[in-house]
């Protein structure tokens, strides 16, 4: 997702990713997103975009993808350093739906890919802790909006990295791309960017996770939970 958030790194406006990710028996999610602030700093924190991969836990391909852009509604006007940062204009967040709206679309979606299933293992996987615990229930409490369970526990690919490879990913993707040989792809700090050419959509943050998890799972690493129950 990309947001209007400002930074946990010393309040400079700094973008997360994520994901989410399920595996056998049950199929896999990747829910990458891109956290970012349409302001320097400005408070509170705003999500611009909430894009989802699909991945079969089995083969690790990509099987769904979910993706809607939200419109801010505390600081409606995105500024010059959030559009250059993410690639996100104004006219893309304009007239999108509330983030309670997509919120209510991403349950749909995920009751339509079998998600909701208590026989399905899933959970989240974020490049980093703050998404799922500090950015999405901190805007949700704000806008007096509920968060919904699966939201609540998550894999930090961070710290998944860090134990396959034996060292701290500093700088989140680019350093893990760069660790396992990978070439990144497209943007960084875009959830999903948009293409014009081969298909209407070309993952950036989104696709490179997957691309991260599906090598350290060829490597043989098992993920596990990396966060603490609520």
């Amino acid at each position: 997702m990309a947001t209007a958030s400002p930074a946990a790194d010393g309040g400079r406006g700094r973008p997360w990713e994520g994901g989410l990710v399920s595996w056998p028996p049950a199929p896999p999610l990747t829910l990458p997103w891109t956290w970012m602030g349409p302001s320097w700093g400005q408070h509170p924190g705003e999500i611009i975009e909430f894009p989802i991969l699909k991945l079969n836990g089995r083969t690790m391909e990509i099987e769904s993808t979910f993706h809607m852009y939200v419109q801010p509604v505390i600081h409606p006007q995105l500024t010059p350093f959030c559009t250059e940062l993410t690639g996100i204009i104004q006219a893309m967040v304009d007239g999108q739906p509330s983030l309670q709206q997509v919120l209510e679309r991403v349950d749909e979606w995920m009751a339509k890919e079998g998600l909701l299933d208590p026989n399905v293992k899933s959970i989240f996987v974020t490049c980093g802790d703050w998404d799922l615990k500090i950015m999405l229930p901190g805007q949700c409490q704000y806008l007096g909006l509920p968060v919904a369970d699966y939201f609540k526990q998550w894999i930090n690919l961070k710290k998944a990295y860090s134990f396959a490879m034996g060292c701290w990913p500093k700088n989140g993707l680019l350093d893990m791309n760069k660790g396992l040989s990978l070439q990144h792809i497209g943007r960084p700090h875009s959830g999903i960017g948009q293409s014009f050419h081969m298909s209407p959509w070309q993952p950036d943050d989104c696709k490179n996770i997957a691309n991260i998890m599906k090598t350290l799972a060829y490597r043989g690493f098992i993920f596990k939970q990396t966060s603490k129950p609520f």
